[in-house]
């Protein structure tokens, strides 16, 4: 059973849900990046969104990953009965307009690719970001006078109030999608398998972490460059 949600409401609803949508590799919304060329939503419940990227040439499953998990977000949401999502100004554009559109997956959009490839690349992706995560709030911590091995005692409850919230949110939202605890007993610092770190492991896991969080930073600042130079703007209509 359909349920008619108001225009307005529904526009609103897709920002949100689009708001929600990451960029696997940069893990930004692709509406802070400036991802997102256009967004319209029809009395009849009909939702069209467009999408862009920084070159030609961006690697196809990061473009399929995005364009799908934009098209899933949008098909959950109440109201909207008919969901198109389109990347533009790519060089496989249409295949990955046509997989996604037709549900049957990145194998189906290029054959000799499997899908577990882009589920395990996902899961990469993820470990990364976890990573950087971990490194940001232990960073506010280590700058508060805490030294690294005493890391190893905290817990994500124990934090609490100790940095900023956002921090800590977006820490437990990554280690969620990898499936470890999130829990206030669960240890600050994990590995990819949700291992606590023992004390001297964290000087040196710290140090990988910062390097990947450099370069996912760097990375998202030249793609926003990029973006600017081919559309001559850099952020959501």
């Amino acid at each position: 059973m359909s349920v008619t949600v108001p225009e307005a409401a529904l526009e609103a609803a897709v920002w949100r849900a689009l708001g929600a949508v990451r960029d696997p590799e940069l893990d930004e919304p692709v509406t802070d990046l400036g991802f997102v060329a256009s967004a319209t939503v029809s009395a009849s419940g009909r939702v069209d969104v467009d999408l862009r990227l920084p070159t030609y040439f961006c690697a196809p499953n990061f473009a399929f990953m995005m364009v799908a998990d934009a098209h899933d977000a949008l098909r959950a949401l109440p109201g909207a009965v008919e969901v198109r999502v389109r990347l533009l100004d790519h060089f496989a554009s249409a295949e990955i307009n046509a997989g996604v559109t037709s549900g049957e997956g990145f194998s189906a959009a290029f054959p000799g690719l499997a899908e577990g490839e882009l589920e395990e690349l996902r899961r990469v992706f993820r470990r990364k970001t976890h990573a950087a995560c971990q490194e940001v709030v232990a960073r506010r911590l280590l700058a508060d006078g805490a030294v690294p091995e005493a890391l190893a005692s905290l817990t994500l409850g124990s934090v609490r109030g100790l940095v900023p919230r956002r921090d800590l949110d977006r820490l437990r939202h990554r280690r969620a999608e990898l499936g470890l605890p999130t829990g206030p007993g669960a240890a600050l610092l994990v590995d990819d398998g949700g291992r606590p770190l023992p004390p001297e492991e964290i000087p040196t896991r710290l140090r990988l972490a910062r390097t990947t969080r450099i370069s996912i930073e760097g990375n998202a600042g030249l793609c926003r460059g990029l973006l600017r130079t081919r559309y001559g703007e850099g952020e959501a209509p």
